[in-house]
């Protein structure tokens, strides 16, 4: 399940109604850093399923609050970290401007409770304002939105501080190209994500499925690569293993569940995703997701 901020603005239960029902129908769940519920929390919710955590990822000058980010996520049982490169900044929302809404600039914890439950952020934000975040939420969310979407990004070089902070795997979201798929595996992190972030960051970016065998073909043997953006249906999660994902995401199918039925609807969204995959396997002929099995060769493009 892909990383989806500010989850309780679809549902009450927000990104516990979701974790609770990725670990109940044993599929990994991805807490976002834009979640509306702490990190803890959500473990709590997820109990004994498979947990990954997702990094917006804070400048060098904030590198404590980074590290004590990453600190909770591994003592609370989150497994893979999932750091996107694509959203240091917002991308150009015209309906979130037309309706002059931004999540994370409100006077409560929508999309930043991982900054409000945070000890280094709250002494942050306490040194800075000489006040406790609940004296100026406000204040406080747009403070810690623009730690995590400064509008500048990283060097490949910094990965290197994140592989010195997280005790196991990294993988990297928002890959697009050859080149930058290349330079993942010349940085030593253990897989990407093929990803346009849904096509929400950039307007008239390349289509994620067309890149996605470039990809496998240049690097396929060196790291776990994902799909994601586009995933609507069990045919497209077919679609996607052939053309030689390891996995896919799933983002706003399990949204609409959640908004309709919470956990339940999450847990429908995913069994009917499954059972479309299963069945659609089944009626073409194909015996398994194997590699041997479901690759390239059962695809007709015209």
């Amino acid at each position: 399940m892909a990383p989806v901020g500010v989850q309780s603005i679809f549902h009450r239960d927000a990104e516990g109604a979701a974790a609770a029902a990725a670990a109940k129908e044993h599929v990994p769940y991805i807490l976002s850093t834009a979640s509306s519920t702490s990190i803890e929390d959500v473990a709590t919710a997820n109990g004994n399923g498979k947990r990954w955590y997702q990094l917006y990822w804070p400048l060098n000058e904030h590198n404590d609050i980074t590290v004590s980010l990453l600190k909770r996520a591994q003592l609370t049982g989150y497994e893979v970290l999932v750091v996107t490169l694509d959203t240091y900044i917002l991308g150009w929302r015209p309906s979130d401007m037309d309706n002059g809404y931004n999540p994370f600039l409100r006077t409560d914890n929508i999309g930043v409770e991982l900054g409000f439950s945070d000890p280094l952020f709250r002494k942050h934000f306490k040194d800075k304002h000489g006040k406790e975040i609940e004296d100026d939420m406000g204040a406080a969310a747009a403070e810690w939105s623009q730690i995590i979407f400064s509008g500048r990004s990283h060097s490949w070089k910094d990965i290197q501080f994140l592989q010195e902070h997280w005790e196991g795997p990294i993988i990297l979201k928002g890959i697009q190209t050859v080149a930058d798929a290349k330079k993942a595996v010349e940085v030593g992190v253990q897989g990407i994500v093929v990803s346009n972030h849904g096509g929400r960051q950039l307007d008239g970016s390349v289509a994620s499925l067309d890149q996605l065998p470039k990809i496998v073909d240049a690097v396929g043997k060196d790291l776990e690569i994902i799909f994601d953006s586009g995933i609507r249906c069990g045919a497209d999660i077919v679609k996607a293993l052939a053309l030689g994902a390891k996995m896919v995401l799933i983002g706003r199918p399990y949204i609409y569940g959640l908004a309709l039925a919470g956990e339940g609807g999450v847990s429908h969204v995913i069994r009917a995703l499954l059972g479309e995959l299963d069945l659609t396997l089944h009626l073409a002929g194909i015996p398994s997701v194997s590699r041997s099995d479901l690759n390239r060769d059962v695809l007709v493009r015209e």
